[in-house]
């Protein structure tokens, strides 16, 4: 007699706040270049098949690395919008100026200096990524948002990349 096939019901997805499980900021020290570590970061998470928010104050800046994401590679296309762009939803990487609403698996901090409301939307995030250059003057920006996001209940764990 053959046994009855009873199909697997997969667990419920997460709710946004239980998917950040633990509280930990990635700190990525001394790259050769903030914006292209960050668009090697992008392309990386991109091949997992993650979703990624890459955050900066600085519009400038966030207008250097999307002008980045579509020149660092003649072999990767790495398909990114504004956050609030109507095409967002089919886009899986967002570029944000201020912080949002959504979630995505991988924030990318691009920052000077912390976060404007990081312990409110911080949680959101499987996966928070602080990129830091070798140049002097980041290294310790990065050493003030590294204390404010320890001394707000946080993780942060130093990495030292390297030129790699």
């Amino acid at each position: 007699m053959a046994e009855a096939h009873i199909p697997r019901v997969p667990a419920p997805a997460p709710a946004p706040q239980e998917l950040a499980a633990s509280r930990t900021i990635d700190f990525h020290f001394n790259v050769d270049h903030r914006i292209g570590y960050a668009c090697r970061v992008v392309r990386k998470a991109l091949g997992a098949g993650k979703t990624v928010l890459v955050f900066s104050q600085d519009a400038a800046r966030l207008a250097r690395f999307d002008l980045a994401l579509w020149t660092f590679s003649a072999l990767d296309f790495l398909p990114h919008v504004d956050a609030g762009s109507p095409l967002a939803d089919q886009t899986p990487v967002w570029l944000a100026h201020t912080p949002i609403e959504s979630a995505r698996d991988v924030l990318v901090l691009l920052d000077d200096a912390p976060a404007p409301q990081f312990e409110a939307w911080f949680p959101r995030f499987p996966r928070i990524i602080d990129i830091v250059s070798a140049d002097a003057d980041d290294r310790a920006q990065a050493r003030v948002r590294f204390k404010t996001y320890r001394d707000a209940g946080w993780s942060p764990i130093a990495h030292e990349v390297g030129t790699q």
